[in-house]
């Protein structure tokens, strides 16, 4: 306000003000967050405050059921994954306490015949048909949450709990003891949700996310962790649950009116902790807890997809947050969901409207701007930058400060070249992705749903092409305001320069990114490696290569019908 009010405030300093606030208390929010995960892991070294990883195996009382919903999935690594997950259960002795399910909303016929000569081959490699089950519904009502909604209520009964995956999930067998182990021993607990590591992506788009969500993750994770309580939050996989409650307390309503924001509710995962928060079950973040993974979008445009289903998802929470009876941080998980999508249109608008302004101002002359307002200006650009970047340093400073983290990265040089260049790109990406979710927000404000797409889980490379019919728009935008800037006010255009890049080279960037072969020569060089690369962990055997743990050799289809689950649990 003081910068801003150099004789009294236009609209447009007022509406720079407004947006500056609303747009530095989310950032500020972040920084929050981050520096209460810096505080903990530097003053205790404790980062796990409930679910300790520390202590003796033991075999939980309650049984479990894995359960996969797959939707038009690659069936090869869909129950490759699942192989691995089962020789690690049997490898603990574990494999009586945990079935294996995998619940089928494929449409298409072949990859459906698939799916069961795939379960086949996993029933004959295990020797164990009595805990692997595969279910195809005829019906694909309320998409995955309704596929895991009509396991809940034909099945449920005979199981105390039930870890839910994504079809690009894996969880190693002595994560999934501790998890069940925790549940026995916490009888108020319903849910508990391990923090996944990115794996198994060689573009460099995939490897700068599976690089920033290793390295930053723990920190923000383990923040998140001590300011949520048992007030967490659910992300839809990777997590346990207990059947009991879910099946209580945790059915979804459908919201009045049509696609995009009526119908059935998207973004599952938040709304359904929420209401378990609210009748009393305590819902638990396990930042430590290691063993769990799931990959991330090979590209640009996949990202892009994956976030227009995500912004529909989070809008339809707008009427629930006012619901009656949510614990109040469960309000603030919904409004965070929802917010992380209205604030790019805001970023948006300040760029637009911080340009006009420097316009304006300039234009009034050297006389509109006092030594006072100058001063206090430079000071918030450095408080804004600091904001920004904070949480990168600090989680690099955490990480270099413990002796066993530090060698499981390896080299601290490339670690730091790593950070350098991981911030650069995601400079260049950031104005990209708002402008794209601006876009996105516009078209589910028009009344477009967005479907059920399928996201694609390979790393192969983009054609330039096609490249271009996606990111036309962004790059034309870029232009136009880059010419813009340049015309009205020339000295602004360094300032701007990294939004301007982005846009103007999203086609490249989004081609050069997506390159597996550029990504596994940066692998080589030690770029944006972690420690799962370096020292792969046994779950995570095979995954490059679907498929190659599995029998082959007999296609006839077939399946274990889900009744017979229930035929071993007498007196459920």
């Amino acid at each position: 306000y003081s910068v801003l009010d150099v004789g009294g405030l236009t609209f447009l300093e007022l509406v720079n003000l407004i947006l500056f606030q609303i747009l530095f208390a989310w950032v500020a929010y972040a920084l929050a967050n981050a520096l209460v995960g810096f505080s903990l892991s530097i003053v205790n070294g404790a980062e796990d405050l409930d679910l300790s990883a520390a202590g003796p195996l033991t075999l939980p009382l309650g049984r479990t059921a894995i359960l996969m919903p797959v939707h038009n999935e690659d069936p090869d690594a869909v129950f490759t994954r699942l192989g691995n997950i089962d020789r690690s259960l049997r490898a603990l002795g574990a494999d009586e306490g945990f079935h294996l399910f995998v619940l089928s909303d494929t449409r298409d016929p072949d990859i459906a015949a698939r799916e069961q000569a795939a379960f086949e081959g996993l029933r004959r490699s295990s020797g164990q048909s009595g805990r692997l089950f595969y279910r195809q519904r005829a019906n694909n009502q309320g998409r995955k949450a309704g596929n895991v909604a009509d396991w809940v209520r034909r099945f449920g009964g005979a199981y105390d709990y039930m870890v839910v995956l994504d079809a690009d999930s894996v969880m190693d067998g002595e994560t999934l003891l501790r998890l069940a182990g925790f549940m026995d021993q916490q009888p108020r607990t319903a849910l508990i949700q391990t923090v996944p590591r990115l794996v198994n992506r060689a573009s460099i788009f995939g490897r700068v996310q599976q690089f920033a969500s290793r390295l930053y993750g723990p920190m923000l994770s383990n923040g998140l962790a001590y300011t949520s309580g048992t007030a967490g939050n659910y992300w839809g996989h990777n997590a346990i649950i207990r059947v009991r409650a879910f099946a209580a307390h945790a059915g979804l309503p459908r919201l009045a009116g049509p696609r995009p924001f009526g119908g059935e509710i998207m973004s599952h995962d938040f709304v359904e902790a929420a209401l378990l928060r609210r009748a009393g079950w305590a819902i638990r973040l396990a930042p430590k807890l290691g063993g769990s993974y799931e990959e991330c979008p090979p590209s640009l445009p996949d990202m892009i997809l994956r976030e227009r289903r995500w912004c529909q998802g989070n809008l339809q929470h707008l009427p629930i947050v006012a619901s009656r009876g949510l614990h109040w941080i469960s309000r603030i998980h919904l409004a965070q969901g929802v917010l992380t999508y209205l604030m790019p249109p805001l970023w948006l608008l300040f760029l637009i409207a911080g340009a006009a302004l420097s316009v304006v101002a300039r234009r009034a002359g050297p006389q509109h701007w006092d030594a006072y307002s100058l001063d206090m200006l430079n000071w918030l650009l450095v408080i804004s930058l600091l904001s920004l970047f904070a949480p990168r340093v600090a989680a690099l400073i955490r990480t270099l400060s413990h002796a066993e983290e530090r060698r499981a990265w390896g080299s601290p040089a490339r670690l730091v070249a790593g950070v350098v260049c991981e911030t650069a790109l995601s400079a260049l990406i950031a104005p990209i992705m708002m402008t794209a979710q601006t876009i996105a927000l516009a078209d589910i404000l028009l009344g477009r749903d967005s479907g059920w797409p399928v996201q694609r889980r390979t790393d192969g490379s983009l054609l330039w092409g096609e490249a271009a019919r996606r990111h036309a728009p962004h790059t034309a935008f870029g232009l136009a305001f880059g010419a813009g800037v340049l015309v009205a006010a020339p000295a602004d255009l360094p300032w701007l320069a990294p939004v301007v890049l982005g846009l103007v080279l999203s086609i490249p960037l989004a081609v050069l990114t997506s390159d597996p072969a550029l990504g596994a020569r940066l692998r080589r060089l030690g770029l944006f490696s972690t420690p799962e690369e370096r020292a792969t962990p046994a779950i995570l055997s095979g995954l490059t290569q679907p498929g190659a743990l599995m029998d082959r050799g007999d296609r006839a289809p077939g399946r274990t019908t889900l009744e017979a689950a229930l035929a071993t649990s007498p007196g459920r």
